[in-house]
């Protein structure tokens, strides 16, 4: 009894299509490349009152939990295209990556920074001047 059960939990284990994003590796400098030259995007997935107290001029808001209550669908992905990698931040690199498993099932070419926002204005991405929701 005790195998068939243990057979039956590998099966779903197995069988599940679930999605665990992991931070990229690319270096931060391939990231600021890449969005210099228009083949990535830049996410923040924050929510609006944070991004309102200060964002990264390159990035646009699409908030994590519009992600979740609309699971992906065009109302939350409006500003984002799948012929270009979309590289997602948050404040401490944790909720990007639940971000990155909704738009990955849904066929995004997503990379979560592990890098929180901080940390890239740190790393030289400017921040912009001022509050905008593109």
């Amino acid at each position: 009894m005790k195998t068939i059960l243990f057979a039956t939990l590998l099966l779903t284990v197995a069988s599940s299509s679930a999605v665990v994003a992991e931070h990229t590796k690319d270096p931060l400098a391939k990231v600021k490349d890449r969005l210099k030259k228009g083949k990535a995007v830049l996410i923040d997935v924050r929510e609006k009152r944070e991004w309102d107290r200060g964002h990264l001029k390159q990035a646009r808001l699409v908030p994590l939990s519009k992600l979740r209550e609309y699971k992906g669908r065009k109302q939350a992905t409006k500003p984002l295209q799948k012929d270009k990698i979309i590289y997602c931040h948050c404040r401490s690199g944790v909720r990007v990556l639940q971000a990155a498993d909704i738009l990955k099932k849904i066929g995004y070419d997503v990379r979560p920074l592990k890098h929180g926002y901080r940390d890239l204005l740190k790393a030289g991405f400017p921040k912009a001047k001022r509050s905008s929701s593109k």
